[in-house]
């Protein structure tokens, strides 16, 4: 929403989580959460006199930012989508400043997805694809964080990748090197890898921007009860390559290699059939943004995995877990980190085990 906090929509209600608020239609009408997600909680209500249910976002502020922001507001962004992108939140507007999601009742793709999607599921996912495609950078209106200045040219394909690997390599590696430089260390991964990558950048195909959701993976698709998926969580969108978004949902998704070819395919015909430009070179240039986002993942999860590991009474639990995970992740960027061979499972656990013995170390 476009306030600060959840706790301006509280007051509006007069209600807080987990009770009635005065004007609710009905039993049941309960401000519920925080539902939690990687770097905010969500709230759920519904509003007086009105059938739909609506949803607000706090944000974590405990917890490291991974991934750039490009839009000040997501619910802004929403409402400029409005009749342009198929089956996205409806924005509700209280007034000029308080904007509210409409929640989209309906299961994850991911809790009901055991491989291939429907053909229905492709169509509409083939949609999105072009709809996006079609949504060219003069197109969005919705205010920026960065400046003008901050842009890259548009087609510019290396330099938009170059940015987001300076991202990763500052704002993640570098500004928490100090912290967890030795645990990077003993798992092979080094700064040195983003390079190869910046290096690739430079031999991107040109290709108009659009705009890109970024990060369409299963949890931010709901299918509804008519089977018809909905688009969520917006928050990461940004102006840029389109492909990008191809090389993000097939990294998150984690297909079978043959669906994987299908859904690349399927992006691409979506792609030509809008503007064919913007999928120019894209057989060439999708392994270099795959392999950009295999590193990415290498990066944050290392991370996310240690500051998992540090809760109280968490290590006992999640370490092999960890160690399972973080050792997948190297793995599938093998090639890209430069390592001949990943390290072992039990290396992956050992070298956390003794990042831990020397946090507490540090803290007695």
């Amino acid at each position: 929403m476009t306030v600060d906090t959840t706790t301006d929509v509280r007051g509006h209600l007069r209600g807080r989580p987990g009770t009635p608020y005065d004007g609710a239609p009905g039993e049941g009408s309960y401000i519920e959460g925080p539902y939690r997600g990687h770097y905010r909680e969500t709230y759920v209500f519904a509003l007086p006199d009105r059938p739909l249910r609506c949803k607000v976002h706090e944000p974590r502020s405990e917890l490291f930012r991974f991934d750039r922001t490009c839009f000040l507001s997501e619910d802004r962004l929403l409402l400029e989508l409005q009749g342009r992108v198929s089956r996205i939140p409806e924005i509700v507007v209280l007034d000029e400043h308080v904007l509210l999601q409409g929640f989209i009742e309906g299961r994850t793709l991911g809790s009901g997805l055991t491989g291939a999607l429907s053909s229905r599921h492709a169509g509409q996912l083939g949609r999105l694809f072009g709809e996006l495609v079609a949504l060219d950078a003069g197109s969005i209106r919705a205010r920026r964080l960065c400046s003008p200045a901050e842009h890259p040219a548009d087609g510019d394909t290396g330099a938009f990748l170059d940015g987001l690997v300076t991202f990763t390599e500052q704002q993640v590696y570098r500004r928490h090197h100090e912290r967890f430089g030795r645990l990077f260390h003993e798992l092979g991964v080094h700064e040195g890898a983003l390079d190869g990558i910046r290096s690739r950048a430079m031999r991107l195909t040109s290709r108009p921007f659009t705009l890109i959701h970024g990060d369409l993976h299963r949890l931010n698709i709901i299918v509804d009860a008519a089977d018809d998926l909905w688009t969520i969580d917006w928050e990461l969108s940004m102006i840029g390559d389109p492909l990008y978004d191809l090389a993000t949902h097939l990294h998150l998704m984690r297909y079978p290699a043959d669906e994987a070819g299908r859904t690349a395919r399927l992006w691409a015909s979506a792609a030509e059939g809008v503007r064919p430009e913007c999928a120019k070179g894209w057989r060439e240039d999708l392994e270099t943004l795959l392999a950009y986002k295999r590193l990415q993942s290498v990066y944050t999860d290392v991370i996310r995995g240690a500051i998992a590991l540090e809760q109280p009474g968490a290590a006992p639990v999640r370490l092999p877990v960890t160690a399972h995970r973080i050792r997948e992740v190297l793995t599938r960027a093998r090639v890209p980190l430069g390592l001949r061979t990943p390290p072992s499972l039990r290396e992956v656990r050992g070298a956390y085990a003794r990042w831990l013995t020397g946090v507490t170390a540090s803290a007695s």
